[in-house]
């Protein structure tokens, strides 16, 4: 049997109605209903609204604070960073999307292409699925990685046997950032590593690297990846590609990338 009995009213309710949030006829509706102390509180409300609007009246024409526009253009921009992460596939597809991002862009060759990608291409698409795992990983605040820093030896020792060389874990405590730890990752030519590292700001950074066809060409130059939802400077070296991605401004994340390759 349906019960038809209005349910109370509550704050929530007063709010909207002091606010002019309510369409007239449920505003109507619910003024009706209203007890002696709920009238009241009401009035006190709509009467404090008021006064508020005609104290702060002329703000309404001044031109926003530029403290407040850069705050809002960061947080937009945060916004639409996250907005893509989740058009390219949402968390709980991470580690698809990780690994079918590669077969994706290796199939986007123009008709009659036959030939092996070049190592820049390589390379290429090397950075932008580093980019896209540090989309991916970089916001989890209870899994961000696989093995924690806590067991850093057991972590270089597990990726090392997976991505078959002994890999150095780059220490960047000078820079402000220590080590959150790692995992593993499927990549176009076996495992792939990815390192993560946050400063005391919480900003993070990840460091992506495995075999890469074309790597051992004996470049080691640094290239910045601009088009994925973060910025990547990338490199190759014996047989290995590195990316260094991060919400950085190019100076700064370019100066972790030289840290990391000197230790490397």
């Amino acid at each position: 049997m349906h019960d038809s009995t209005p349910r109370p009213i509550n704050d929530n309710d007063l709010h909207a109605l002091a606010d002019g949030r309510l369409a007239p006829q449920h505003a109507q509706a619910l003024r009706e209903r209203l007890g002696a102390e709920d009238t009241e509180r009401l009035a006190a409300w709509e009467l404090q609204r008021e006064r508020l609007r005609t104290l702060h009246a002329g703000m309404a024409q001044e031109p926003l604070p530029e403290p407040l526009r850069s705050t809002a253009a960061r947080l937009q921009e945060r916004q639409d960073r996250q907005t893509l992460l989740w058009r390219w596939g949402g968390m709980a597809a991470s580690v698809l999307l990780a690994f079918g991002l590669g077969w994706t862009l290796h199939g986007q060759w123009p008709p009659g292409h036959t030939g092996s990608a070049t190592p820049l291409a390589s390379a290429q698409r090397f950075a932008q699925q580093a980019a896209v795992a540090h989309a991916v990983y970089q916001p989890e605040q209870r899994h961000p990685v696989e093995v924690a820093a806590a067991q850093q030896e057991h972590l270089v020792q597990w990726l090392s046997k997976r991505l078959g060389r002994s890999l150095t874990l780059p220490v960047l405590t000078a820079q402000g950032f220590e080590l959150v730890g790692g995992r593993l990752l499927p990549g176009e030519n076996g495992a792939r590593a990815q390192f993560m590292y946050q400063n005391a700001a919480g900003q993070r950074i990840t460091l992506y690297l495995g075999a890469l066809d074309g790597a051992d060409t004996g470049e080691t130059a640094f290239r910045l990846h601009a088009d994925g939802p973060v910025p990547a400077f990338y490199w190759l070296d014996q047989g290995f590609g590195y990316a260094l991605s991060g919400p950085l401004a190019r100076e700064a994340l370019l100066a972790l990338a030289t840290a990391v390759h000197q230790q490397l």
